[in-house]
């Protein structure tokens, strides 16, 4: 394995899209006050600007003067990596790749074309940056620049952060000419998306390669606003992980980053958290985030085992704004002071959740099946990673395939594996189904499937050991589920009631949905257990239903079904469901570190979350698993002891206090 980079903790992604109409870019930099800023601030990395979105440079010399910033009359990129250097602060630097409006206006045969015959993705009339085609000559262009910067600054240079990644399903001429050449059909949407990938790799190869083979000891990430299942291809050109996720824009919002962060880790590369000191999204000058709020976002990176990245825009006379690293240093110093008990910490899981996207089923950046899975086992305090089909299986005991996982043979084969090896199974609707939705991939579900369920909506009744949570009575599952009939030895934890009758606009019933039939009970269950006892499969799509609806009887059921095959977990809490619980290992130092948070994302505007408000909690029991007793259980960074006992593996004891967020260190 190639050595990993030890990722500064905190950082600043100092944002600089700067319009060629703006005068006087750079009047008022000064290395001095910029230097100190960024120290007062406890920052100790900040990306800074080779070239924008409006498609201007920011260093000279050059041999591109003509896409200089038309008011610069300085070379700001190499005084600010000059002033960061020596203060000891590292300065990787920006390339925008994907979005450049003044190449868009000089060669509009660069620009990327939808199959619709839109040009730069957007209409002329849009206040919106212009994509360029990253197969056309564009990208010789900016390959070019790249390698300027690294002719002019040498050795100063520490690393690329280039954005905008992604290349769409491309009708160009350059993209229609490559087509045509490999025998694709340009008017299938498969064939374009086939050359998209393509394209992108070889983009890929040729920056994030390219520049490592030149200067091995950099660090790259190229940037996409997302860390995908696509990844895996082109892993190899990056040196770590940047997950730009800032929660108050319905882009990201706040389930974006504890999914990806928890998929990232599963890919082996550092990584790091990236969120904004903005109220809103980039770009919003004069705004400033609550406190609060970006304490949570920087606090959960920590406690995924990630470091801090928190973005900024430089006003375009070059000066830092003063509050905005106010606000940013009180949270950076609470995060240094932590470092100690963060730096090479480990996330540990027993419950892996199967990544959608990697078998293209997403409905969106945050699926909703995530986001329904995510929540509850946030909720429930339970410890867990995302995964896909190239991960290792066996670190897991028990892996969730949330409501639209198929299994083609390969994964058929590898879950048949993970079975025979003690791994435990927890399935929802046409999870576990062959590619061709007809029937279940392995008998091992011991199932029948036999088509979507005829009652919508219809209602469930919990028995056995689901039934404890719950009151026995029949409950409505608001989504339509699936028919299947169990094998011999499959038993039924829940079984399904109907509705008198389908609600229709000429036969209806009240309010809502019809009431429950209490004669007719339906021959097909709702929840099962095969008779191995390692598959528990769920008729209905409850981790979407979650997502939409917070129904509180899924979260219940799901919990329930998870406790019978997990009765052991590595952590558990009574705290209340708003609080989160993560448990990692320091390997070097011989530590557990367990953290607690208790932040609550409130929907006070109509268009997304906010934190204002630090609600304390007191006196919380806490167990967690140790592979020995500790000789010292503490907080930190205080480093107050705490007293606890130890047995059956766990450790146990109760935290006096979380205000916002706490650690527990055994050691």
């Amino acid at each position: 394995m190639e050595p990993q980079p030890q990722l500064r903790m905190r950082q600043v992604h100092l944002d600089f899209h700067t319009a060629g109409m703006i005068p006087d870019v750079g009047a008022d930099w000064d290395a001095d006050a910029f230097v100190d800023t960024l120290k007062r601030a406890h920052v100790n990395s900040i990306t800074c600007f080779a070239r924008c979105h409006h498609g201007y440079l920011y260093y000279t010399p050059t041999r591109y003067a003509d896409v200089v910033h038309p008011s610069l009359t300085r070379n700001l990129l190499g005084e600010q990596v000059e002033a960061c250097h020596r203060a000891g602060i590292r300065a990787p630097i920006y390339v925008t790749v994907g979005w450049d409006e003044l190449s868009a206006a000089r060669h509009p045969e660069w620009l990327e074309v939808t199959p619709e015959g839109i040009r730069g993705q957007h209409s002329p009339l849009a206040a919106r940056w212009k994509k360029l085609c990253l197969n056309s000559p564009y990208l010789d262009f900016v390959w070019d620049q790249t390698m300027e910067v690294m002719d002019l600054l040498g050795d100063e240079v520490d690393g690329f952060f280039f954005d905008i990644i992604h290349q769409g399903e491309c009708v160009c001429p350059y993209c229609l000419a490559g087509m045509a050449a490999q025998g694709l059909d340009a008017g299938r949407t498969e064939h374009r998306q086939r050359y998209a990938r393509q394209v992108l790799e070889a983009y890929h190869r040729r920056f994030g390669s390219g520049v490592l083979a030149r200067k091995p000891d950099l660090t790259v990430f190229h940037n996409s606003g997302h860390i995908a299942a696509g990844l895996r291809p082109v892993l190899d050109t990056y040196t770590h992980l940047e997950i730009e996720s800032l929660p108050s824009t319905g882009e990201w919002g706040y389930n974006h980053y504890p999914i990806t962060v928890r998929y990232a880790h599963a890919l082996g590369k550092p990584h790091l958290g990236m969120t904004g000191k903005f109220h809103t999204a980039w770009g919003d000058f004069g705004s400033f985030k609550n406190q609060a709020a970006l304490e949570f976002e920087c606090f959960q990176m920590l406690a995924a085992g990630a470091a801090c990245s928190i973005g900024d825009q430089l006003h375009p006379r070059g000066r830092l704004n003063e509050p905005a690293y106010t606000l940013i240093g009180k949270v950076y110093a609470s995060v240094e002071a932590k470092e100690p008990w963060c730096v090479g910490a480990v996330p540990k899981a027993d419950v892996a959740v199967f990544n959608v996207e990697a078998v293209g089923k997403e409905d969106g950046r945050v699926d909703s099946s995530h986001s329904g899975a995510l929540r509850m086992l946030l909720e429930g305090h339970h410890q867990f990673a995302f995964v896909d089909g190239l991960a290792d299986w066996t670190a897991y005991r028990v892996l969730v395939l949330p409501d639209k996982v198929p299994l083609d043979e390969a994964l058929a084969e590898k879950l048949r594996d993970y079975l025979a090896r003690g791994g435990k199974v927890i399935a929802s609707y046409r999870s576990g189904l062959a590619p061709d939705g007809a029937r279940f991939a392995l008998p091992e579900f011991g199932l029948e499937y036999l088509g979507d369920a005829p009652y919508s909506p219809d209602y469930l009744r919990p028995l056995a050991d689901l039934a404890a949570p719950l009151a026995d009575t029949e409950y409505v599952m608001y989504d339509q589920g699936a028919q299947v009939r169990p094998d011999v030895g499959t038993a039924v934890l829940a079984e399904t009631w109907a509705s008198y009758f389908n609600r229709t606009w000429d036969h209806f019933c009240s309010h809502r949905q019809t009431p429950p039939d209490p004669t007719h009970r339906l021959e097909y269950p709702s929840i099962t257990i095969n008779a191995a006892g390692n598959v528990i499969y769920v008729a209905h799509p409850i981790f979407c239903g979650y997502r939409r609806q917070a129904v509180r009887w899924y979260k219940a059921l799901f919990l329930s079904a998870l406790a019978m095959l997990l009765p052991d977990p590595l952590v558990t809490c009574q705290a209340p469901s708003s609080a989160h619980v993560t448990i990692l290992g320091q390997a070097e130092q011989g530590r557990t570190v367990v953290h607690l948070l208790h932040y609550i994302p409130e929907r006070r505007g109509l268009e997304f979350d906010t934190i204002e408000d630090v609600i304390p909690l007191y006196n919380i029991p806490l167990a967690f698993k140790t592979a020995q007793r500790p000789g010292r259980v503490y907080l930190a960074p205080g480093g107050e002891d705490v007293a606890f006992s130890y047995e059956d593996g766990y450790v146990r004891l109760v935290v006096p206090e979380v205000v916002g967020h706490q650690m527990v260190v055994a050691e």
